[in-house]
């Protein structure tokens, strides 16, 4: 049987062409996480930058200003050192759980990222229990802590890591039930329906008018979730020299900090997306030009606003935590616990069951 020269160059033209639809279909599937990736450096970034500028100005002295204009670069200069620094390792302690611990630090908290609604239908993944599912990755972040500093082979680094396990599972109970909370005004656990249901009301349809108890209890166990002052007892220096990250250095000691303030971005995009409404614009919208009418139609300008909006209402709480820092003394771990599971986990508690009963009564 003859075959055409014509017909085997039609068929090798098809398989070129579907694979070119198939590269096409992986490369569609994957700009959408290295642009989150990309943002998410930037971010991390321009915190690091924010808090040595806002330090600097709480403490009346000078900031970075010479690694590039205003040393906007400096955090990256920084990162540039720690990359190349010598990478430590202590010869009898467990060199699998010591060098796992940080990956796994950061990792479990980049994939909270996911369910993050930055605007209207501008999501990577919208699911049915998005904020269940940070709260279930966000538990994970601690057992990498207590794994470096159980591979330190340090007591000093042990006790960090427990502090820091105990402090996580001190105030990760009281942030869940604020989170079931808004899960029962919502009507539902997606991170995007949250969002949406705070926007029938414009701007008094905010949680936070409707949950300001919850909204103080979960900003204060948020804070704690990220090891900010007054809750960095794990790894206060003067505490117990520097905790579970006592043995580390070079780029393994640079994963806990990006790991700190990746933490405390997410936590900062949550209190917008569960308290604030999201991309919703923060005044009535009876006082609202109608320039902002074009964000209905969600186009390329559209979702721009959304994102500018969202990460506006993100970093003012971020400011927040950054001055918190700089404002508050140190609590004793004592007072922490106590703080944790004698406060906010009966106000936290309280605070369900009279959402509870309040769905339950408007039925």
């Amino acid at each position: 049987m003859m075959i055409d020269t014509t017909e085997i160059q039609d068929i090798n033209s098809f398989f070129r062409l579907e694979s070119f639809k198939e590269v096409y279909g992986i490369l569609w599937v994957l700009a959408p996480i290295f642009t989150l990736v990309l943002g998410i450096t930037i971010s991390v970034l321009s915190i690091v930058w924010l808090e040595r500028e806002i330090s600097a100005g709480i403490q009346q002295r000078i900031g970075p200003e010479y690694a590039g204009p205003l040393g906007v670069l400096q955090a990256l200069a920084d990162g540039t050192k720690l990359l190349f620094k010598e990478n430590l390792i202590p010869s009898r302690g467990d060199i699998r759980l010591f060098s796992i611990g940080p990956s796994i630090s950061v990792i479990s908290i980049i994939i909270s990222y996911s369910i993050i609604p930055f605007g209207y239908n501008f999501v990577l993944s919208d699911l049915n229990i998005g904020v269940f599912l940070w709260i279930a990755i966000s538990s994970i972040a601690p057992i990498g802590l207590l794994m470096s500093g159980y591979g330190s082979n340090n007591k000093y680094s042990f006790l960090g890591g427990l502090r820091a396990t105990a402090q996580s599972i001190s105030y990760e109970i009281p942030l869940t039930l604020c989170v079931l909370s808004i899960s029962l005004l919502s009507n539902s656990l997606s991170t995007v329906d949250i969002v949406d249901a705070q926007s029938k009301y414009d701007f008094w349809g905010w949680n936070l008018w409707r949950q300001p108890i919850g909204f103080i209890v979960f900003l204060l166990s948020s804070l704690a979730e990220c090891e900010r002052l007054p809750f960095d007892l794990p790894e206060a220096e003067e505490e117990l020299v520097a905790g579970y990250q006592t043995e580390y250095s070079g780029i393994r000691f640079g994963l806990f900090y990006v790991a700190s303030y990746l933490n405390l971005l997410i936590s900062s995009l949550f209190v917008t997306v569960l308290y604030l409404g999201g991309s919703n614009i923060p005044v009535p919208y009876i006082l609202v030009s109608e320039f902002f009418e074009i964000n209905k139609a969600y186009g390329v300008f559209g979702t721009t606003i959304d994102i500018f909006i969202t990460l506006a209402k993100t970093y003012l709480f971020l400011f927040l935590s950054i001055t918190s820092r700089w404002t508050l003394p140190r609590l004793r771990m004592d007072q922490l616990l106590n703080l944790g599971w004698k406060f906010l986990l009966p106000i936290s508690l309280g605070n369900l069951l009279l959402t509870t009963s309040s769905q339950l009564f408007s039925l």
